[in-house]
């Protein structure tokens, strides 16, 4: 890659050491540089990535493979080129296309093979010819869910059915933000490395190595234990960090060193909570009246038989390694307690507009009067009976049959209608409007690369209005948003009634409806235009609760100051609560985007 420093020759490794020619030809487990971080220390993520790396070159099959999280970079080829050093020269290397077919990727009939020769004949598929070997996965983070299960199957059972073919999974995740790496995949995997925070300079750093530590009596069961106090549930995490504990250790006892760097490279990256702090023993009062007992004169004990305190345990040092080692961006998604929205339970949404366009990603039997003929999966169908059906003379003909037809299967985008039902009313509807117009302005601008809509519901007084009806136009939006007023009461329940007729409608169209709700959640006027906040309360309550009904995914922005009134609102919904009382429009198209 350009801008990226010379790899040192195979006889040098990255951190200076000298290798031998011969490294990576055996799978038996040997201690490997550079180490990672000691116990209570700090990780060091790079000595952490390129033992990984060590690992998996030394047995792929056991450890699975790694999920590699960086975009492109100097860094991330630095740590491939680390992995392939590590390998044996003869080892496949398979890099994934995007797209692949079944029939690359587990292998299938040859067509042009088989028409030439009259009878079926096979081919190999990329995943058969990596036996042994690595597959990369560019982009893992967008690859389809059929191709990600059919890898997970592949890893379990393998590909072939004479001989099954394994080998180990290089996951290239690029994504950002909400992106991830298919969990049912990524879990069969040992490692998850995060190369994103490290500079190109750490890579040429050099680690000391650590003491191997005294030997562990139980290592399985403090794996276990370790497991389950940071809420792995999964069994593939103990059994793999046990693999990777033994693969430290080599031919030695395992330490508990090796227990250490094992569940931070293993555990740590699955955690799904922080291990409880254990409570100190209660003591009982003793009574007002008893005489206090007489103490025993103590005598110092032995140095030996001193007692550790709880910190200085070993089964607490391994804690805290381990907790050092969580990704901090993982505890705050935790304490966030984020949640994805419920999608929609009715109408069209997410179905063809048109069973003629899209995008094709397969076929199946079929009409070809009521879809579009798939000429090359015909052909497959039909041509393994060539030889059964043709007649003497006849063999210059390909006989197709009813049964051989199949139709392309057609993938559509189906657009998203953002329904903005903005609260117009009392003094601050001016600033509420002003970041309205912001954000709509801004999810515009980009409507047109998406293919989205915006609409605008507003509501004040004793009604609603439909201020925007759903477009990408950017000029219509302005010039729908220059004139509206604002002021007046707050009618919440005819507001919401409104934003779920546009919302129903536009769902009827085909497209994905989504409703932002910019409220403070004080209402105080009814659906028949009179005042009074009880009515007026009880009224969005119930208006609320029909909109949860109706299956739309809703996300809820309070611009208040307290917030009562709109979480309760929220919470009838089954909507996603934010609070954003000071709300910029820039903050707000970030938020929209994010949830929606």
């Amino acid at each position: 890659m350009t801008g990226a420093p010379p790899v040192p020759p195979p006889s040098v490794d990255c951190d200076g050491h000298t290798s031998r020619p011969d490294a990576g030809k055996g799978r038996t487990h040997t201690p490997l540089p550079p180490p990672s971080a000691g116990e209570g220390e700090a990780p060091n993520l790079w000595a952490d990535a390129h033992r990984a790396a060590h690992l998996i070159a030394a047995d792929p099959i056991a450890y699975g493979g790694a999920v590699v999280r960086a975009p492109p970079g100097p860094v991330r080829e630095r740590w491939l080129d680390t992995l392939r050093a590590a390998l044996p020269p003869d080892t496949p290397w398979r890099r994934l296309p995007p797209g692949i077919g079944d029939d690359a990727l587990l292998g299938g009939l040859d067509l042009a093979a088989t028409l030439a020769a009259g009878r079926a004949v096979a081919r190999a598929g990329l995943l058969a010819g990596a036996d042994g070997g690595i597959v990369v996965v560019p982009m893992a983070e967008r690859l389809p869910p059929g191709t990600a299960s059919r890898l997970a199957a592949a890893l379990d059972t393998g590909t072939a059915s004479d001989r099954p073919a394994r080998f180990g999974l290089i996951l290239l995740d690029e994504g950002d933000g909400d992106e991830a790496v298919a969990e049912t995949l990524a879990d069969r995997l040992a490692f998850r490395i995060d190369l994103s925070g490290i500079g190109l300079a750490e890579t040429w750093a050099d680690s000391p190595d650590p003491e191997p530590g005294a030997a562990a009596a139980d290592p399985v069961g403090d794996l276990c234990a370790l497991a389950e106090a940071f809420g792995v549930a999964s069994l593939r995490g103990p059994i793999l960090a046990t693999r990777v504990a033994r693969g430290l250790a080599g031919d030695r006892p395992i330490g508990r060193q090796d227990i250490v760097t094992a569940a931070r490279l293993v555990l740590a990256p699955r955690a799904t909570r922080l291990p409880a702090p254990q409570e100190p023993a209660r003591e009982e009062p003793a009574p007002e009246n008893a005489t206090p007992p007489e103490e025993p004169r103590a005598e110092p004990p032995p140095d030996d038989a001193a007692e550790p305190a709880a910190a200085d345990r070993p089964e607490e040092i391994v804690l805290e390694a381990v907790r050092a080692a969580i990704p901090p961006n993982l505890l705050d998604q935790l304490l966030a307690g984020r949640h994805p929205l419920a999608g929609a339970k009715a109408g069209r949404v997410g179905q063809a507009a048109a069973s003629r366009t899209g995008r094709p990603i397969g076929s199946r039997r079929g009409d070809p009067r009521r879809g579009r003929l798939d000429l090359l999966g015909t052909l497959r169908a039909a041509a393994p009976w060539q030889a059964v059906r043709q007649t003497e003379g006849e063999t210059h003909r390909i006989v197709v049959r009813r049964d051989d037809l199949r139709i392309r299967i057609l993938r559509q985008r189906t657009e998203t209608t953002t329904v903005f039902c903005v609260d117009a009313s009392g003094s601050a509807a001016l600033e509420r409007l002003a970041e309205a117009k912001g954000a709509v302005e801004l999810l515009l601008a980009e409507a047109y690369v998406r293919r989205d809509r915006v609409a605008l519901v507003a509501f004040r007084g004793t009604g609603a209005e439909l201020v925007l009806p759903p477009t990408r136009s950017l000029t219509r939006a302005k010039r729908g948003l220059s004139g509206l007023p604002g002021g007046g009461g707050t009618p919440l329940a005819a507001g919401i009634d409104a934003a779920v007729a546009v919302a129903v409608g536009v769902r009827r169209g085909g497209s994905r409806p989504a409703i932002v709700l910019l409220t403070d959640g004080r209402a105080n006027v009814a659906r028949s235009g009179e005042g009074g906040r009880a009515r007026a309360g009880a009224e969005a309550l119930q208006a609320a609760r029909a909109l949860r009904a109706a299956g739309l995914p809703t996300l809820v922005v309070d611009t208040g100051s307290r917030g009562e009134e709109a979480r309760a609102v929220a919470d009838a919904m089954g909507a996603r609560y934010l609070k954003l009382p000071r709300a910029e429009a820039g903050q707000l198209s970030a938020a929209v985007r994010a949830a929606l």
